[in-house]
């Protein structure tokens, strides 16, 4: 399983959701009982940021329709303000860093300046004698914690800014003053921060077994590429390179700990809280009962916030040997230096076609450097699957270089590797005199051509239409509109596996006066899915939206669900709330068919009232409740196996267009449109912020996010959000969203698919093609920062 933290899993634990063999496994395999019947645990596919893995689920209780059987829904799909809006725009919310225990102490942690050497003295003493200083820890007060595949708190320097002792203090100021008076010494050795520098002759030893990562080249073959080349009307050969791009959330990694006796609390800002609790408990050697999780509000994550932090280790372990709760929190330049990044790429593409545009071949040769530590997701995957083509090859280079390990990043290679591919189709549509929609439709995949199976669904062909149509697309010269700006046009197209899957779990629990309370162990990033969840269980349940609350984020209140990472969300754990409120009804349509002297079958609920059909009597929620006393209802619901015949997968086409100032080199995004097929859009308004936010992540990657390193020195040169530019309300265009309306019910019974990933994916190639379209010449390289833009028109 990908992990931001970069730290292993182990493939044997199928218990909590982790991978159960490899995806060559065949899905759905059954234990059978004694009779030879389908056993409680099966196996099923499920696709995590673009690996596939197999996985243990226990079949669900009972078997629920799709809602599109149902008629129209009367909640979902509706545009529900957020049920937490109140709390976050009168600050009652409260995230990490608002948790304040009696008697916290704040912690700072001292990093090195140097990319690789040893620490060869270091003494806390001078800094523990001052005044409100509680305590500090280096290597050697700590177990064995792996973060991004070094130690915690190592004396072997591997990265600039890598960390090596920890204070805590009464304050942060003091703790953070109190980092000036600990003595510490460094060799420095040679270091290699490009990936060029890692693969050269004599290179430095970045990590033990050498600086290319194991199972590299990691290799992919579909039909004969070479014959494909051979055998193309036109080949066409380039070379893209995308840069390191930071997460840069607007909170920042944090967490507090507090221990009672021997039960660890830890509020982490954290995109998986079992992930977190099960990492805690694993370090401290404490079953995972004596571990509390909790994550209330968060201020994003993106991918780098999947297990436990450097911080929550920190807290959790200087909290131990002070007996009071400790709260670290990353200042803002450590998050930039040292809390996960997207890798660079170097991707060489040649891609052959026939005069009518039908590929031929695709060929990929790409080198990523990880940083010292993370996992393979690469930019091949979306080269496999996006067009239809007989001949495809591609050699992904992975290599460990000395800077801070790389995470998850919101769709994770794809986003890379669609620039690479989207920017080749539009250079071979050129070559062709084709126009690069018409080159995309000419080669569209009815199904999942490297795994040979068809989709659940898939309206791209729609998006392709409605999108165009929208935004009035047309190629033909580049208008001047005076002697230096040049408008141009482009687009790109995206596939990414969004369908989720289990396990996930959730509790519907009414209560006496109608109110119900949703459990699950989810975590909202900011996303909405509190009120997504607390749609489809009003739904369900055939109450009242004001009447339901969602509780998640807490490994001590709700049942088990994964992380909130690749899409999977809402199409993991809304069939599961689903479950839990329509089992939730069953029990209480029972009780009150004895109320009514009716059969059960023939009620219905809506806006928390039963009625009979036929004769019309009614019950309320609230009266069936008060009728009940204290007897509790409770749903169970739990999430089932995906189709083990065909692939979920998301999909999309994005239209920019753009300004190009000639003379300054600056690039002015002036609008895009963006049309998707998710599924079942739950919520239209959280839908659409969903993908603004996606398209705005893209143009910061498109137009200026590159984290700098000096290649001699070896240290970060942006390392704040003033140096390291994220878009802002200036840099924002008109965004035009639209859904193709429809529900994938062979996907899951809600209909939905993932959409957090998908937008970021075709939004940095559609501007550098609509650039490339202005200037008349290529850009095949990002951020289009004003000098690259004025290099490539002097080219």
């Amino acid at each position: 399983m990908p992990r931001g933290d970069g730290k292993a899993t182990t493939p044997t634990k199928t218990g909590r959701g982790r991978a159960a063999g490899h995806a060559g496994d065949t899905a759905h395999k059954a234990d059978a009982d004694a009779n030879g019947a389908p056993g409680r645990f099966i196996t099923t596919r499920v696709e995590i940021e673009g690996r596939e893995q197999i996985r243990i689920v226990e079949r669900p209780a009972f078997e629920l329709p799709p809602w599109s059987t149902d008629g129209p829904l009367s909640v979902v799909g509706q545009r529900v303000p957020r049920v937490d809006a109140l709390e976050k725009v009168t600050g009652r919310a409260r995230y990490t860093t608002d948790i304040q225990r009696p008697g916290t102490l704040h912690v700072a942690i001292l990093r090195a300046p140097i990319a690789r050497g040893r620490v060869t003295r270091i003494d806390l003493a001078p800094a523990l004698s001052l005044p409100g200083v509680r305590d500090g820890v280096t290597r050697a007060d700590l177990p064995t914690i792996d973060i991004g595949g070094v130690p915690l708190l190592d004396p072997t320097v591997h990265y600039a800014a890598q960390p090596i002792a920890a204070l805590c203090a009464d304050s942060e100021e003091l703790a953070r003053d109190a980092l000036r008076h600990v003595v510490v010494e460094y060799a420095a050795e040679p270091h290699a921060v490009t990936v060029e520098d890692a693969l050269a002759p004599g290179a430095p030893l970045v990590r033990p077994g050498g600086n290319r990562s194991r199972n590299s080249p990691k290799l992919y073959e579909r039909g004969d590429a070479a014959k494909g080349l051979r055998d193309a009307d036109v080949v066409v050969t380039r070379e893209y390179r995308t840069p390191v791009a930071l997460h840069s959330a607007l909170e920042p990694h944090g967490a507090v700990a507090e221990w009672a006796g021997d039960q660890l609390t830890v509020w982490e800002s954290t995109q998986g809280i079992f992930n977190t609790r099960e990492d805690l408990a694993n370090a401290f050697g404490l079953p995972m009962t004596q571990v509390r999780v909790i994550k209330d509000y968060m201020g994003g994550g993106f991918g780098a916030k999947n297990g436990a932090s450097t911080n929550a280790y920190l807290a959790a372990a200087l909290a131990r040997r002070t007996g009071r709760p400790v709260s670290c929190i990353n200042e803002r330049d450590a998050e930039q230096m040292d809390s996960g990044n997207r890798p660079a790429t170097v991707q060489r593409v040649s891609l052959g076609a026939r005069r009518d545009g039908t590929l031929t071949a695709i060929v990929l040769e790409a080198q990523i450097p990880l940083g010292i530590g993370g996992w393979q997701g690469g930019p091949a995957k979306i080269y496999h699957e996006l067009y239809s083509c007989p001949n495809v090859h591609t050699s992904e280079t992975y290599a460990y270089i000395n800077a801070s390990a790389m995470a998850s990043f919101r769709a994770p290679g794809h986003a890379e590797g669609a620039f690479g591919l989207e920017r080749a189709m539009d250079t071979l549509a050129a070559a062709l005199g084709m126009d690069p929609l018409a080159l995309r439709v000419a080669n569209y995949a009815t199904t999942n051509v490297e795994k040979l199976r068809p989709y659940t669904s898939k309206r791209l062909d729609e998006c392709y239409r409605m999108g165009a149509e929208r935004f009035g697309w047309t190629r033909g010269a580049a208008p001047a509109l005076h002697s230096s700006i040049r408008r141009g046009r482009g687009m790109a197209s995206l596939t990414w596996g969004a369908g989720g899957g289990p396990p996930a779990y959730a509790l519907v629990r009414l209560n006496p006066d109608a109110s119900a309370d949703v459990l699950t162990g989810s975590q909202d990033l900011g996303t909405g899915t509190r009120t997504v969840l607390a749609q489809v269980a009003a739904e369900a349940l055939g109450a009242r939206l004001a009447d339901v609350r969602v509780i998640l984020g807490d490994t001590e209140r709700t049942p088990y669900t994964g992380n909130s990472w690749g899409s999977m969300t809402v199409a993991s754990v809304a069939p599961a709330v689903r479950m839990a409120a329509v089992d939730a009804r069953r029990e209480l349509f029972a009780a009150a068919a004895a109320m009514l002297s009716v059969d059960a079958s023939q009620l219905d609920a809506r806006d928390s009232v039963i009625r009979a059909r036929g004769d019309g009597a009614s019950i309320t929620f609230a009266d069936v409740g008060a009728k009940l006393g204290d007897v509790m209802i409770i749903g169970r619901g739990s999430r089932g196996p995906n189709p083990d015949d065909a692939h979920i997968a998301a999909f999309g086409a994005q239209f920019a267009e753009v300004e190009v100032d000639v003379e300054t080199g600056i690039v002015r995004v002036l609008r895009i449109v963006s049309v998707h097929d998710s599924g079942r859009i739950l919520n239209p308004t959280l839908a659409e912020s969903q993908v603004e936010g996606g398209i705005i992540q893209g143009i910061g990657y498109a137009l200026f996010e590159e984290r700098v390193l000096d290649r001699t020195l070896g240290i970060p040169l942006n390392p704040t959000l003033h140096d390291y530019k994220i878009p802002t309300m200036c840099d924002i265009p008109l965004l035009d969203v639209l859904f193709v309306e429809h529900s994938d019910d062979q996907a899951n019974h809600v209909g939905a698919k993932g959409l957090a990933e998908p937008p970021i994916i075709p939004t940095a190639p559609a501007i550098a093609n609509a650039v490339a379209d202005a200037l008349g010449v290529e850009v095949n390289e990002i951020p289009l920062t004003p000098w690259r833009v004025r290099a490539a028109i002097g080219a």
